[in-house]
């Protein structure tokens, strides 16, 4: 039995390995590359390195240290080796004929966990969108990473039919995706557009991915939804109803975390799911405070949201799992919240409420005893300040926000400035 072709029930032995050329922190690098692996149900057996000044355009490594890391995975009994880095079609093909195992890059890995973990039929599109859209360039050739009946890390998708038919069929399957999205993203703009109409504003929250995005979700609106230690566990954006303290009510969005140098295929595939964050009035950075590399989270969500063009939306930063970093401090630069705990709630809640556009008005009302159902509307979605019954029906001085200052228009009295 080739190598390729795994029991289901073993986890595959997967060797890490990375070309240093100093542009970005290989270590680190390397330790998420592991988190991913965890991710994607395999198990991290060692890794190697070349220091290069750039990477060889034949065999990304090296010809010479291609062939010894091919020893060390015999040696070591490898299953599947994972580059740290997108591999291009001649490089793919020359070490696949180096290795005696599998191979797959960083961009494949990651997309490999986002067919696992996706469950809408949208997040199932535009995983199969990226995927196909990496493939197409790279089928000449494809060996062992074509070989799909032994399953394992990387193999999940669109599945081998597609991947070994024709380039003429996978552009076809391709047009058909884009087109099952232009109507899903139709669809999500209608939405948007109606709660927009509907005077309801957004709140995103966005972050480096298991910052804590959907404990935080869950605290807040009992959303239920996955909230697992392990990176990509939400690929489907979640919306979900939150009153604020000042009677707002506003829609809190789950979105997919990101990761350092996030597959472009993704970018663009999951566009329509980051437009939740591109239209959102509000959006919340969530960064795990406890881990060591928080600023530079911070700064790949924020360079990511500056790519998509969010740079005129207020951006809150949000410092999650404060209860494991007591070392932080207060800091008027960001938030300090648990969302397991609770602590620094209040807080958020209030800094959303200021970050939001000012769309409220204090008015004073004289309802007709006949417009009970509005009333409560107002007690309910606003901010009621004072009420008394009058001989003519209900007086009322409430802040309201945009839908009921339209449905209560005429029975103002008063507006205050």
């Amino acid at each position: 039995m080739e190598l390729h072709e795994i029991q289901q029930d073993q986890p595959e032995r997967v060797l890490l390995v990375s070309v240093d050329t100093g542009e970005f922190d290989c270590e680190v690098s390397l330790n998420e590359l592991a988190e991913l692996v965890d991710t994607a149900g395999g198990v991290v057996v060692g890794t190697a390195t070349q220091k290069k000044d750039s990477p060889d355009k034949a065999t990304c490594l090296g010809r010479g240290r291609a062939e010894e890391i091919a020893l060390q995975c015999q040696a070591e009994d490898i299953d599947l080796v994972v580059m740290d880095r997108e591999l291009s079609p001649t490089q793919l093909r020359n070490l696949e004929e180096i290795f005696p195992c599998r191979l797959i890059d960083r961009t494949m890995l990651i997309l490999d966990i986002f067919a696992g973990r996706a469950r809408s039929a949208e997040g199932r599109l535009q995983v199969e969108l990226a995927q196909l859209q990496y493939m197409l360039p790279r089928l000449t050739g494809q060996g062992a990473a074509l070989s799909r009946q032994g399953g394992g890390i990387g193999t999940r998708g669109p599945g081998e039919t597609k991947l070994e038919s024709d380039r003429r069929h996978i552009r076809r399957r391709l047009s058909a995706i884009r087109e099952s999205l232009e109507k899903v993203e139709s669809q999500r703009k209608l939405r948007r557009e109606r709660r927009r109409k509907d005077g309801i504003p957004t709140v995103a929250l966005v972050g480096y991915t298991n910052a804590g995005k959907s404990t935080l979700l869950n605290y807040l609106t009992d959303a239920g939804v996955l909230a697992e230690d392990k990176l990509f566990a939400t690929l489907d954006p979640t919306a979900r109803a939150l009153r604020l303290p000042d009677g707002r009510e506003v829609m809190l969005v789950d979105t997919v975390g990101f990761v350092r140098r996030l597959p472009h295929q993704l970018v663009r595939a999951f566009h329509s799911t980051l437009e939740e964050a591109v239209d959102a009035d509000v959006i919340l950075n969530i960064c795990d405070a406890s881990s060591e590399h928080a600023d530079e989270h911070l700064q790949v969500t924020g360079d990511l949201l500056a790519e998509l063009g969010c740079g005129e939306t207020p951006i809150l930063r949000v410092m999650n799992k404060c209860d494991l970093a007591p070392e932080l401090g207060d800091s008027p630069r960001f938030i300090r919240i648990s969302a397991k705990n609770g602590t620094g709630i209040e807080a958020l809640l209030a800094a959303v409420a200021e970050a939001l556009p000012p769309d409220r008005k204090k008015v004073k009302l004289l309802l007709p005893f006949s417009k009970g159902a509005l009333a409560e509307q107002c007690r309910r979605d606003g901010q009621v300040e004072y009420e008394e019954y009058v001989p003519e029906g209900l007086a009322m001085t409430v802040i309201l926000g945009a839908r009921l200052l339209a449905e209560t228009a005429e029975y103002v009295v008063e507006e205050e400035k």
